[in-house]
């Protein structure tokens, strides 16, 4: 059983806490800072869940505390309503998450579950990137992991566990996603753990070229083999022998085009343009598409059997507004990247800027994310970055269940409502999922019980009774 430390100056709280989490974890209570760290220096305490204010000290101090042992546990801060930039400094600094007052116990234990269950992942890619650091025998390239896959939300556990399991493997992945969601750093994560980071990794945007030059440009060409052809050119898969080639939009090639790359995969060697001699090659391909395949199989618009040698192994990206509880994480980290870029001071969000992003429905997923702290970034010029720091897009908040639908359209006051974006949210679920509570539950990030007292304490007009 893992071990907790649990921190808060209110016994209420700590036996509350205890009485609640003592089932899935070996408990340890401390009431302030000087407890904290006698618990710390005499127990292997796996996780700290800790209040940010202790009477006269500060939950930071416990943070750093822990920090500074060989092998810090997994901490978490509990902070109220009003904390929430505190909240997102200790996250900065080192917490894994944070949790806002008053509490709900089932989500606290949920969310402390998912903590190990990301502190295992983690280890096995330490262990991944130690292993890599080795075959890479200090060439100095930098090798990423899962590092820029940001996101704490169960969505992306899923996807970080995926990828350390089928990265060592040498078969092809297809990587689905609407734009913006990160699938060329999934492809980058896929290469940096494979056990061969120090080849090259070469990335191909498919939808970028015509027809005769994707051809050339995946394998190359002889001299004389078309007009303009002076020299030998080696195509993009003899570039990435040993390595990894990441095709990116894979559903935009052309017939001719899909009959070369299924022989090529098939058999392991390409030929190229204006020559029949085979070359044979040793390449991993990983394809990225914003668009289902297996659509465009059934229109005849993609082969069948290409399409089942790319997808031995799939990871399939969410959308930004399925992983909302990342968005603070996701903007805090393109603050500090943006900060540095442009020299600028460290800012934090207002209460209306952060309530602002987390109820826009983000079509442009993280990347349109990041554009929009870039934004206001630079645009600041207070201590905070507030609503007219952020770009015009922002300015009316987009609805992330039905667009078409007037019901999910938010009231002035209500885009600053908590309850009233909780319920917007329950609503959206219940719809996505038909009705069905349980699954409702799992898109929301919270149990069963927990969705049906938060239905209870809905209005009766926002009830459902499905």
């Amino acid at each position: 059983m893992h071990t907790l430390l649990i921190v808060d100056d209110e016994k209420a709280t700590r036996d509350a806490l205890r009485m609640a989490l003592e089932e899935s974890f070996d408990c340890y209570l401390a009431a302030d800072l000087t407890q904290a760290e006698q618990v710390l220096k005499s127990e292997d305490i796996d996780l700290l869940l800790t209040d940010l204010r202790l009477g006269g000290d500060s939950g930071m101090k416990v943070l750093d505390a822990a920090l500074e042992l060989k092998s810090p546990p997994v901490s978490v801060m509990m902070t109220a309503y009003g904390s929430v930039d505190t909240a997102v400094e200790a996250m900065r600094r080192g917490a894994w998450h944070f949790v806002t007052k008053p509490l709900n116990l089932d989500e606290v234990e949920l969310l402390l579950k998912r903590a190990v269950r990301s502190r295992g992942l983690e280890k096995k890619n330490e262990e991944l990137v130690i292993e890599n650091e080795t075959l890479k025998k200090k060439t100095g390239s930098k090798n990423y992991g899962l590092a820029r896959l940001i996101g704490k939300s169960a969505p992306m556990e899923r996807i970080a566990e995926k990828i350390t399991q089928i990265a060592p493997t040498r078969a092809t992945v297809l990587i689905e996603g609407e734009s913006g969601t990160g699938k060329e750093l999934v492809a980058h994560a896929l290469h940096d753990l494979s056990g061969r980071p120090k080849e090259k990794f070469v990335a191909v945007n498919c939808a970028a070229l015509s027809a005769q030059l994707l051809e050339s440009e995946l394998f190359g060409h002889e001299k004389g083999a078309f007009t303009g052809a002076t020299q030998r050119r080696v195509g993009r898969f003899e570039q990435a022998h040993g390595g990894t080639l990441f095709l990116d939009e894979i559903g935009e090639i052309d017939p001719a085009t899909q009959v070369k790359l299924l022989r090529s995969l098939s058999e392991r060697t390409i030929e190229r343009v204006g020559s029949n001699n085979p070359v044979e090659i040793d390449v991993r391909v990983v394809t990225a598409t914003n668009k289902h395949l297996a659509d465009l199989v059934e229109k005849g618009d993609f082969r069948e059997d290409l399409y089942f040698r790319l997808n031995v192994l799939s990871v399939k990206m969410p959308p930004l507004r399925d992983r909302r509880e990342d968005i603070v994480l996701l903007a805090s980290n393109f603050l500090e990247e943006f900060a540095r870029e442009n020299n600028r001071p460290i800012k934090p969000l207002s209460d209306a800027a952060l309530t602002r992003l987390l109820s826009y429905s983000w079509p442009g997923n993280v990347r349109e994310l990041r554009t929009a702290i870039e934004h206001a970034v630079v645009m600041s010029n207070q201590d905070t970055l507030d609503l007219f720091h952020l770009p015009d897009f922002l300015d009316e908040p987009k609805r992330a269940a039905d667009p078409q639908s007037e019901k999910n359209t938010l009231a002035p006051m209500d885009e600053f409502n908590l309850h009233a974006q909780e319920q917007r949210a329950i609503r959206g679920a219940l719809a996505a999922t038909g009705g069905n509570r349980t699954k409702a539950a799992i898109l929301l990030g919270i149990s069963r019980r927990t969705l049906q007292r938060k239905l209870q304490d809905a209005p009766p007009t926002e009830r459902h009774t499905s």
